[in-house]
């Protein structure tokens, strides 16, 4: 059995990586630690959890110490230290915050107020989208988990992108996300009376996810893309809604399109690619590592609307997390991921 350690247990990230290695058949956790919550039971703290998981928090070091892989569930700036003791004691090391997202360090000291401290670790570190990048992620130790907007893009408009069928200057991303992707701690946005009966953007065309979700948009289609995102706040707990806005090439058609969407996706088993007519809905994958894609053209003004759904606690953080595990030990992808969405 595979020894997972969770850093960051009881963030919210934290808490669903715990959901769902509890049933992970060739996985168990070993160990999970919290800085705030050092010494409670998580069931104390995610009652959900209580008589299923009453483990302990304890502190970083005996998690490493008693893992074979260690999920770092932090916020950026605080996942280095913790993959350079993984890299010396030769553990896996997957980091669902931000600290090895950005293959340029220029980027992460713009966008975070950061640097790189061991920039050796960082060359080998490798960013593990794995509908786009699998084949990197394989043999390597120190991996960079996606975020969930920076999945849901690329999810929606990274075919088209790749295949040279849109342009790639002014590419919009039109986002809404549940209240989850703000983290557990407080903010004024995200008390029950500012966010019920509530829709807004937020952090517009200034959200961190941009360099991200740029540098996935570059790699496919082999030269720089710049975008415009703009994130919203949706009344929910879950869920990532993204509507991304391409103009076509000219002389590109419908079935062209559908073509080379069905070329990426019709092996990969957690990307639904939804019948014309059909429309990606949050409520439909729910709980779940699948996302939802469905494609619409807008042909009085030749422009793809690409969109996609997925939960951006599981296929935009924990459970991606754990299908990149899958993959570095060797596991079918879809190992304890199995997971149905609600119907309703």
């Amino acid at each position: 059995m595979i020894k997972a350690g969770i850093i960051g247990a009881t963030g919210y990230a934290g808490a669903e990586l715990v959901r769902l290695l509890m049933t992970h058949p060739e996985a168990e956790i070993s160990a999970i630690s919290s800085v705030s919550f050092e010494g409670k039971p998580i069931s104390e703290i995610y009652p959900a959890y209580y008589s299923l998981n009453d483990m302990i928090c304890e502190n970083a070091d005996d998690v490493v110490a008693k893992s074979d892989v260690i999920f770092a569930a932090l916020p950026h700036g605080l996942s280095q230290e913790l993959a350079k003791t993984c890299h010396e004691k030769d553990k896996i090391f997957i980091d669902l915050g931000a600290d090895f997202r950005l293959e340029n360090e220029d980027d992460y000291k713009e966008w975070y107020g950061g640097e790189y401290t061991d920039k050796e670790l960082h060359k080998n570190s490798v960013y593990a989208l794995p509908e786009f990048f699998r084949k990197n992620i394989v043999g390597k130790k120190t991996i960079a988990n996606p975020g969930c907007y920076t999945t849901g893009v690329p999810l929606a408009i990274g075919p088209a992108v790749a295949k040279g069928l849109v342009e790639t200057k002014g590419i919009i991303a039109d986002c809404k996300s549940g209240a989850t992707g703000a983290g557990r701690g407080l903010s004024q946005n995200t008390h029950f009376t500012e966010l019920n009966e509530s829709f807004h953007p937020y952090k517009v065309a200034c959200h961190r996810h941009t360099p991200e979700i740029e540098q996935t948009l570059s790699h496919l289609a082999g030269k720089p893309v710049k975008i415009t995102f703009v994130p919203h706040l949706l009344p929910v707990n879950r869920g990532i809604l993204s509507t991304v806005y391409a103009s076509l090439k000219d002389g590109v058609t419908k079935e062209q399109i559908r073509a080379a969407y069905h070329e990426f996706y019709d092996s990969e088993y957690f990307v639904r690619l939804l019948p014309d007519g059909q429309i990606a809905d949050i409520h439909n994958i729910k709980y779940s590592n699948f996302g939802d894609v469905s494609l619409h053209i807008d042909t009085r003004t030749n422009t793809l609307v690409a969109v996609s759904a997925i939960d951006n606690m599981v296929k935009g953080a924990a459970g991606q997390a754990i299908q990149n595990m899958n993959i570095v030990f060797g596991l079918d992808e879809k190992t304890g991921l199995e997971i149905i969405p609600p119907a309703f």
